[in-house]
């Protein structure tokens, strides 16, 4: 469930886990759509049968569609300023792809706020350490850094 809170309590959250997301299935459609939307169509990612030849034993989802579930992770999972006029994604420090998702995982993803910095007058810049899990996988997906701007009616 997200927090919501005030500006200024945001740094009592510094270091402490914001919260846990749902369970997101990544299905073979949702791969070949993003194989279509990114046009990345090796065939690890589109072909169940010559995937099913690698040492995964199947198709496995893109890095990057693993990665575009932080948004969605976010909203489970984050921290709702209130007075937000919006959120905008600021870009990563670090990104490290640990382990692939095969078609049919679950994943669900831990948010951390690792730091707040606000740039301006109700601008803050987060820092979140999230971590994407993969159902009874003991390593996870991926682990990121992510930077995020929030924007206050102060």
């Amino acid at each position: 469930m997200i927090i919501t809170m005030k500006a200024q309590n945001l740094t009592n959250y510094v270091g402490k886990k914001t919260g846990v997301s749902r369970w997101f299935t990544i299905t073979q459609e949702q791969i070949d759509s993003f194989a279509d939307a990114t046009h990345d169509h090796q065939f690890i990612h589109i072909d169940p049968v010559k995937a099913k030849q690698t040492p995964f034993g199947s198709t496995i989802a893109h890095g990057f569609l693993s990665l575009s579930l932080l948004s969605a992770v976010a909203y489970d999972a984050g921290i709702n300023l209130e007075n937000t006029l919006m959120g905008l994604n600021y870009g990563f420090d670090k990104i490290r792809f640990l382990q692939p998702v095969t078609v049919n995982s679950k994943v669900r993803g831990h948010m951390v706020l690792a730091n707040v910095l606000e740039k301006r007058p109700g601008q803050f810049l987060l820092t979140w350490d999230v971590t994407i899990e993969i159902d009874a996988v003991d390593k996870p997906a991926l682990t990121a850094q992510w930077l995020t701007m929030t924007i206050i009616n102060p």
